[in-house]
């Protein structure tokens, strides 16, 4: 694909949104703008190359040398990118089978990810055996509310991370799914789950009050939307504030473009999932003026 017509792509059926009581109006008039763009994926499942020409309607979508030939020209376009997973990074391949995991962190560390949360799969071959892999993933995994501390995984995973681009301070925290029912416990040994919810709202206060962010990113793997009452994205964003975007996972749910959802002070949240298996990539544009008011577009591209 050409750059031109990749970047044609993402810009295509975006639609401009306002995020803390910003009219859209006074970006048409701004003199300069910082423009900060998050690419995310999430559920690729140790998918490493292509579909195949006779894989029905995935035939010829995504592979990691696409992946990596779309994340480049967007970093060409706009070096203040972020690079997120919203996890479940292993598992449906051989390649698990076989490599464990080493292959998908390796080539993730090749493709400069900036961070990735822990989704259930990631537990497949037990909380040592992804302990085993972290050597290879030259990025950090961030999850806030399970409890690592009496686990071999206790001071290798982080709560939060910021991240300053071109004067914009990012703030990017993760949270998991409960895994009990969902995993056996002999996988996750003494991981203790904490209330996302309450755990949200403890690290939007640290990452807006402490670390001053002017942009706030929670990496779920929580699940898009449930009709019971089992605690998903939209669920999240509605009973918390200061999260500008929702960055799913676990549900396998396609987005052609974020959910616009108000949070608990009536201020718009992004919420955005790309399916599954690398064959789509999230890209959200925000953009900020010189009082770093905000407002973003974003979209989901096909690999």
């Amino acid at each position: 694909m050409k750059r031109r017509d990749f970047i044609q792509q993402a810009t295509a059926g975006t639609a401009l949104v306002t995020l803390g009581g910003m009219g859209l109006q006074s970006f048409t008039t701004l003199k300069k703008t910082t423009k900060i763009t998050i690419l995310h994926t999430n559920d690729v499942h140790s998918h490493i190359d292509a579909f195949g020409p006779e894989d029905g309607r995935n035939a010829n979508k995504g592979g990691v040398a696409r992946r990596a030939t779309l994340i480049d020209a967007v970093r060409k376009e706009n070096p203040n990118t972020l690079l997120l997973d919203a996890g479940d990074i292993f598992q449906g391949t051989p390649y698990f089978n076989y490599y464990g995991g080493e292959l998908e962190f390796k080539l993730m560390s090749k493709l400069k990810y900036d961070a990735a949360t822990i989704g259930n799969h990631d537990f497949d071959n037990g909380i040592s055996g992804l302990y085993a892999q972290l050597p290879h993933a030259e990025f950090p995994f961030i999850i806030s509310n399970y409890d690592l501390s009496n686990t071999v995984m206790d001071t290798h995973t982080k709560p939060y991370k910021t991240f300053i681009k071109d004067g914009i301070k990012i703030g990017v925290f993760g949270i998991g799914i409960e895994l009990a029912g969902l995993v056996d416990p002999a996988m996750y040994k003494e991981t203790k789950y904490l209330d996302p919810i309450e755990t949200s709202q403890e690290m939007t206060r640290i990452l807006k009050e402490d670390e001053h962010c002017d942009l706030i990113i929670c990496l779920s793997h929580l699940g898009y939307q449930y009709k019971s009452k089992k605690i998903d994205d939209i669920k999240l964003a509605k009973a918390t504030k200061n999260i500008d975007l929702i960055i799913g996972g676990h549900t396998h749910t396609f987005l052609k473009k974020p959910t616009i959802v108000k949070n608990i002070e009536d201020k718009n949240t992004l919420v955005n999932q790309v399916g599954c298996y690398g064959l789509n990539i999230g890209k959200i544009d925000f953009y900020f003026d010189s009082d770093k008011n905000k407002s973003a577009n974003g979209t989901s591209i096909i690999v």
